[in-house]
C-alpha cells in the first residue's frame, strides 16, 4: 500500500484504433471506397493500454487502410471481420508509449528501493535497541 504504483486498468468511452501515433475513433460508418492497406493492430487488449498499433475493439492482425480521396491525417478504414470497413476518424496524438518511458519506471524502481531501504535500517534500529534492554 505506500509503494508507489500507476494503475493501468482502464475505462474506454468509445472504440478506437491507434495507428502511426494517433488514436482514431471508429464510428459506425462504413466505408467502399478502400485505397492500399497502410498497417494492422499489433496488439489488442479491453483493459489495458498498450504500445503499438493497439486497439481497444479489434483483435490483433485487423489490417487499417486508406480511404480513396481522403488523407489518412483525417481517417482510415478499420476491417470488421465481415468484409466491410468502418471508418475511424483521427482524434488525438497516442502518447501512452511517451508518458511511460524507460527513466519513468526506473525513477518509480528507485523510489520503491528507497522506502524499502528506510523500513530495513529503521525496523534493524528497533530490532538492535529490543536486544540492548
Amino acid at each position: 500500500m505506500i509503494l508507489p504504483t500507476k494503475s493501468l486498468a482502464t475505462n474506454w468511452a468509445y472504440p478506437f484504433v491507434v495507428w502511426d501515433g494517433y488514436i482514431y475513433i471508429v464510428n459506425d460508418e462504413y466505408v467502399t471506397e478502400i485505397d492500399k492497406e497502410i498497417g494492422k493492430v499489433t496488439r489488442y487488449s479491453d483493459m489495458y493500454p498498450q504500445p503499438g498499433n493497439f486497439s481497444n475493439v479489434y483483435e490483433k492482425g485487423t489490417k487499417y487502410y486508406a480511404i480513396k480521396d481522403v488523407s489518412t491525417d483525417e481517417a482510415i478504414a478499420v476491417e470488421d471481420g465481415s468484409g466491410k470497413y468502418k471508418k475511424a476518424v483521427r482524434e488525438k496524438e497516442y502518447t501512452y508509449g511517451n508518458e511511460d518511458s524507460p527513466a519513468d519506471k526506473s525513477s518509480d524502481m528507485t523510489a520503491t528501493l528507497l522506502i524499502l531501504s528506510a523500513i530495513t535500517i529503521f525496523l534493524i534500529i528497533f530490532v538492535l535497541k529490543k536486544i540492548k534492554r
